[in-house]
């Protein structure tokens, strides 16, 4: 087997990558490095730069390293940008995955993972999300990712492409410092962003209908979510044929904002701040935790880190780019 993985220089990406290679896989990365960092790809692993929008650069990588399946996690994740530029989102993240299934089915690649998102399913009503819950997205970026695996399940019946779509819901943690994410989007980093600058986490609403009234959410480890990859391509790589599976990705325990917060502070020696209270933003729903069920069942599956291995190990990360 010989895989390609689009977006593998980037956060997410490079886990992957590590968590392949580590495992015997042979993989080569496709990265047009607009966010990723080709020093985030390890020693021997073949990098091409390029675009999945190319269709001719993706042809020339699956002939020239003999791919035999493909991981897809190149895409934009930004929800408030894809509100502001829906046409980049749809065009990056739809066509792009359009062009990879139509280089995969020329060359008769049968086997493909898809990199999807808890943002398919909006503003679920349950206590756990299943993956029969009703998928109701509330912004372009969270469209693109369930048009994503409409596409995915028909290019397989239509190409014979046996394929996992995995609903990620909210990574932390890093496998070492030197591959945390980049970014300040997420609660985390956000949280020691706002340390840094002396200034007070903001907590979003707390009068939710939770136990202490801020948002619950499931935060999985991007080892994790790395690990889950490697079990999505080794099933693919046994049986291809008729797998068409979506799964969620997630630890199914909520943590509060709040709670998340508190410990954030306590493992970055920040006790004593208390955080600020402003009022809830639009869209953002009282509980969104997995039910993992599905995943254990299909791959074996399970998540192996809990939250403080997550902050503690974002925190390394946030040390090495951020020196005191």
């Amino acid at each position: 087997m010989s895989w390609l993985i689009t977006g593998g220089a980037g956060y997410i990406g490079a886990h992957v990558v590590r968590a392949m290679t580590a495992a015997g896989e042979r993989v080569v990365v496709f990265d047009d490095l607009s966010t990723g960092d080709a020093d985030s790809v390890p020693e021997g692993v073949p990098l091409v730069v390029g675009t999945v929008l190319d269709r001719a650069a993706l042809d020339a990588a699956i002939r020239e390293h003999a791919v035999t399946g493909v991981v897809h996690i190149a895409a934009k994740k930004q929800v408030a940008e894809s509100v502001e530029q829906p046409l980049h989102y749809y065009r990056e993240n739809v066509t792009g995955l359009e062009t990879v299934l139509a280089a995969m089915a020329d060359a008769g690649v049968k086997r493909f993972v898809f990199s999807s998102s808890a943002a398919v399913y909006g503003m679920p009503d349950v206590d756990l999300v299943t993956e029969e819950t009703p998928c109701a997205p509330m912004n372009p970026y969270g469209e693109t990712k369930l048009v994503g695996e409409w596409l995915v399940r028909a290019a397989g019946r239509a190409h014979g492409i046996g394929s996992v779509s995995l609903r990620y819901f909210n990574v932390a943690g890093a496998a070492s410092a030197e591959l945390a994410d980049r970014g300040v989007f997420n609660l985390v980093p956000m949280v020691f962003e706002r340390l840094e600058a002396g200034e007070a986490p903001r907590v979003f609403g707390d009068d939710y209908p939770t136990p202490d009234g801020t948002c619950v959410r499931d935060f999985i480890h991007v080892e994790d979510i790395a690990s889950a990859h490697l079990a999505a391509a080794r099933r693919l790589a046994d049986d291809p044929e008729g797998t068409a599976l979506t799964l969620n990705i997630g630890r199914g325990e909520g943590v509060s904002v709040s709670e998340m917060i508190d410990r954030i502070c306590k493992i970055t020696g920040h006790q004593d701040v208390r955080p600020g209270t402003f009022p809830r933003r639009p869209g953002d729903p009282a509980r969104v935790v997995a039910a993992a069920d599905r995943i254990r069942a299909e791959l074996g599956w399970s998540a192996r880190y809990g939250v403080d291995e997550m902050i503690e190990s974002a925190w390394s990360g946030w040390r090495l780019r951020h020196p005191r």
